[in-house]
């Protein structure tokens, strides 16, 4: 069967790679000249890498060493803290990844001529008997079944659903930094956790990333004007110079170059189906979501997981069939999270008094307690069917 993926990000590809595993013709399009993935880190649950799996990745020797996480205020003092160990060892492990090499070693599998860049997919055009792929006002293609991974600001989920109200921002920014590990700067009580600020409803998140560096991220209100890298940085700085003293030290300590900006936005509203016809959507294409429950990567890899399991063995006649099985399985699941993921980003952003009771309903949850619901929603349900979890660690 011919299957056109739209779109080369992480999800994309594991789609792509996915589908050419099951024996199926793919082509992947990309708008870019080349084929990369730009930006800093990923975090990649439990759930996430067992999908991850489900579409022949290699785990091994990937996994991050499990260590106690969850939420601590500005100066790094515990708020609710679990045994990540623990549950790591009940459910399975994650991993934290540079973007670009997790993304190289996903396209791996995929022959080069399966794939197109420099071409973006415009248009689609469903007929009776497969879907014709226009780029550059030309047809460029024809398929059995087209998977539209083109990203948050998916031009196609527009033309798919000319009545959904798309995306809307938030009013927070997102800035995202790896460094190497400074000598001499103790950061391990901070490591796989995040701190909240009830004065400013800021946030600080870090991980480590290979043998010797580490990710972090910030969540704070939207300047206006969006600023650039460096004065992005420079305004954490200014926000957060009271902070644990980690925290600014490694802000200072990342260069430049090495930071990204990006205004948070989500849907305005869940999709009313993640297929239509011969055409599914996956990943923020599908299910744009705050990063608050920091499972992005992790849906789309699932996305790709169930399609690949809903298209395994399919022919041409059975297409529509097998994606309305994919918007069953996965569209509940993703708009929920959806839901949850704003949800969260409203409890962690709190200012003034509601941060107060927060916080001191956060210190009086047992810790036994949190790892036992940490473990819970990590938990698989079968191929494909996984559970929610929080971002980059339960909270």
């Amino acid at each position: 069967m011919r299957v056109v993926v739209v779109g080369a990000g992480l999800g994309g590809v594991a789609a792509a790679v996915g589908l050419y595993r099951q024996g199926h013709q793919v082509t992947l399009y990309e708008r870019d000249a080349d084929l990369r993935e730009t930006g800093t880190g990923v975090v990649i649950m439990p759930n996430g890498l067992r999908a991850l799996e489900e579409l022949g990745y290699d785990t091994r020797g990937r996994s991050t060493p499990a260590r106690s996480a969850g939420l601590r205020d500005w100066r790094g003092r515990p708020l609710l803290i679990t045994d990540a160990v623990q549950a790591q060892r009940e459910v399975g492990s994650m991993i934290v990844a540079d973007r670009a090499e997790l993304h190289r070693t996903l396209r791996a599998p995929l022959p080069v001529e399966a794939v197109r860049t420099a071409t973006p997919v415009q248009r689609l055009e469903a007929g009776v008997g497969g879907v014709a792929v226009f780029s550059g006002g030309e047809r460029v293609d024809e398929a059995d079944a087209v998977i539209v991974a083109d990203g948050i600001g998916s031009r196609l989920r527009g033309q798919l659903f000319p009545g959904h109200s798309g995306l809307r921002r938030i009013g927070r920014m997102d800035l995202r930094g790896t460094l190497p590990r400074p000598a001499g700067l103790d950061v391990e009580e901070l490591l796989a956790g995040i701190l909240i600020d009830r004065r400013t409803g800021g946030m600080f998140g870090l991980f480590p990333i290979g043998a010797d560096g580490l990710y972090w991220f910030t969540d704070s209100v939207l300047p206006v004007p969006v600023p650039g890298p460096k004065e992005a940085r420079e305004q954490m700085l200014t926000l957060m110079a009271d902070w644990h003293p980690a925290v600014p030290a490694l802000l200072a300590a990342t260069a430049a170059d090495d930071v990204y900006v990006d205004p948070i936005a989500c849907l305005a509203k869940p999709l009313p189906a993640f297929a239509t016809g011969r055409i599914a959507l996956l990943g923020d294409a599908a299910h744009a979501m705050t990063p608050d429950l920091g499972q992005g990567a992790s849906q789309a890899f699932e996305d790709a997981a169930s399609l690949a399991h809903h298209l395994s063995g399919a022919g041409p006649a059975e297409v529509t069939e097998r994606l309305l099985r994919y918007d069953a399985q996965r569209r509940p699941r993703a708009n929920r999270l959806m839901r949850a993921a704003e949800r969260q980003s409203r409890l962690t952003s709190q200012t003034g008094a509601a941060a107060w009771a927060r916080d001191a309903l956060l210190r009086a949850i047992p810790a036994r307690l949190a790892t036992r619901q940490l473990a819970a929603i990590w938990r698989a349900q079968g191929p494909t069917r996984v559970d929610v979890t929080s971002r980059e660690v339960a909270l």
